[in-house]
């Protein structure tokens, strides 16, 4: 940092600044390193946002279990997809709730697996995986991929219909749209890879299929539903 901006180091008062911590950046916390300077002996550094700096008012530790956890997390609605491999000349596949997009250009997906499941060394080999969206009618494929005992199971494909994508990917017969990825990058946070995946192909076979939910560990359909327009900012030209 340049010196004589009047940026304020966490130095300066003790702590990190709130405008830092809150992911804000310093723009409301900055051009109090004066006032600190021209405060009185003895008085304490000025937070760069709340005044006197004062200790941290959280816990040191916070302990949240498993599955209290779980109960909170599963209150937030996501779709299902299954996420496929090849191993040599055969398909895998697994079922996978944790996807995010993370970037429009280039254009980009992150999914989040467990570190113990079959198929990522499959997905390491490779350096490939696809991501299959699931329409509401494939609650049977989200079972079997998720390990249901079914037969055929998921060590068959689940006895699923697919073809090879574009790039050689595995797209199952019937999902709504299924992204081709290459791994771009994988990080290891807490008992899951998350695997950043460079987007190389997109297919859209079923889009005006309703697509499959969960929330609260139970699959959701939707019965009925009205579209109201998103009021911001278009993530893209088409909106």
């Amino acid at each position: 940092m340049r010196r004589g901006v009047g940026a304020v180091s966490p130095r300066s008062v003790g702590r990190a600044p709130v405008g830092r911590r809150l992911g804000v950046g310093w723009v409301a916390c900055v051009g109090l390193a004066s006032a600190n300077r021209r405060r009185r002996p003895g008085a304490g550094p000025v937070s760069p946002c709340f005044g006197p700096a004062r200790p941290w008012p959280y816990a040191g530790t916070v302990n949240v279990s498993t599955i209290d956890f779980r109960i909170v997390i599963g209150q937030f609605a996501t779709g299902v997809t299954v996420v496929t491999a090849m191993d040599g000349d055969l398909p895998e596949g697994m079922t996978v709730n944790a996807l995010a997009s993370v970037s429009l250009d280039p254009p980009m997906v992150m999914v989040a697996l467990d570190r113990r499941r079959f198929i990522l060394p499959a997905i390491d080999a490779s350096r490939r995986f696809a991501v299959n969206i699931l329409a509401e009618d494939q609650q049977w494929l989200s079972d079997c991929f998720a390990g249901a005992n079914v037969t055929p199971g998921r060590d068959a494909f689940c006895g699923a219909a697919w073809r090879p994508g574009e790039t050689g990917l595995p797209i199952l017969a019937g999902a709504i749209a299924a992204l081709e990825c290459e791994v771009l990058d994988r990080f290891t946070v807490g008992d899951h890879h998350l695997y950043v995946g460079g987007v190389q192909a997109i297919a859209l076979d079923e889009p005006e299929a309703p697509p499959l939910l969960y929330h609260r560990r139970r699959y959701l359909r939707i019965e009925r539903a009205t579209t109201t327009q998103v009021a911001g900012k278009p993530e893209s030209p088409a909106g």
